[in-house]
């Protein structure tokens, strides 16, 4: 069974369609990325994807479970690291692992064991005095991983896991995401780092003016060339200006 099946997804905010009956299959097991410019409407594509906004027409499906039909059993098959992630800003990080734990109806004892155990691995153990809203861009990042991964989903939806990550954390990020894979998880990340979509993705979707314009293996994707030349060829991008702001040269 697919990890995420989306179809005819559309969002119209006022007279801009943001989203316009995107498609798009996440096969069980892969490590997908999904690329695009931005407002190409990734975020919004995925925010309706995880049921945290309605579209107004469309269905979205995680291990054939339908999101907006069936909500409670679609989110607890799914983690989530959102674009602009909000939080308690006045709980610490594992206050913060240990309400969200128990909001979900998980052991006290096990949300303990593993909350501790998120908090050691992406190295927060030592913030336990300090309250969210003193914690960096990086450091929100890894406590929202630990958010999504806390009660242990099927399929991971991370939008820009890496931004503001430092590279030793990137690199527990890579172990982390990798291991889930190899113990039957799938993820699904947005990101504009080429490179390392190209180093932890087996499969990719090019996604332009709310469409996907493309689906397939990286190396399908990539059709002998590199990921960044075909993504700027799928995208119709340029780079005009290039020639101008000569005042910028000595």
């Amino acid at each position: 069974m697919d990890a995420l099946e989306l179809a005819g997804l559309t969002k119209t905010f006022g007279t801009q369609r943001a989203v316009d009956e995107l498609a798009l299959t996440v096969p069980s097991g892969s490590f997908f990325g999904m690329l695009g410019p931005n407002g190409a409407g990734k975020t919004t594509s995925l925010s309706m994807a995880v049921g945290l906004l309605r579209p107004d027409s469309g269905t979205a499906k995680i291990f054939g479970v339908d999101v907006w039909a069936e909500p409670v059993r679609a989110k607890a098959l799914v983690g989530v690291l959102p674009d602009g992630l909000g939080m308690p800003e006045r709980l610490t990080g594992r206050e913060v692992l240990t309400y969200l734990g128990l909001l979900r109806g998980l052991d006290r004892s096990e949300v303990e064991a593993r909350t501790q155990e998120l908090l050691e691995v992406l190295e927060l153990d030592h913030e336990d005095d300090k309250q969210v809203i003193g914690y960096s861009t990086g450091m929100r990042k890894k406590l929202g991983l630990a958010v999504a991964l806390l009660h242990a989903p099927r399929l991971l939806v991370l939008d820009e896991p890496f931004e503001a990550v430092d590279p030793v954390s990137a690199a527990t990020i890579r172990t982390i995401l990798n291991r889930f894979i190899a113990g039957g998880g799938s993820v699904v990340m947005s990101s504009h780092v080429m490179a390392l979509v190209e180093q932890l993705c087996d499969r990719v979707a090019v996604v332009a003016d709310g469409k996907v314009v493309a689906s397939g293996t990286v190396s399908e994707v990539q059709a002998g060339g590199s990921l960044e030349d075909a993504f700027v060829a799928l995208v119709g991008a340029s780079t005009r200006g290039a020639e101008g702001l000569t005042w910028l040269s000595a």
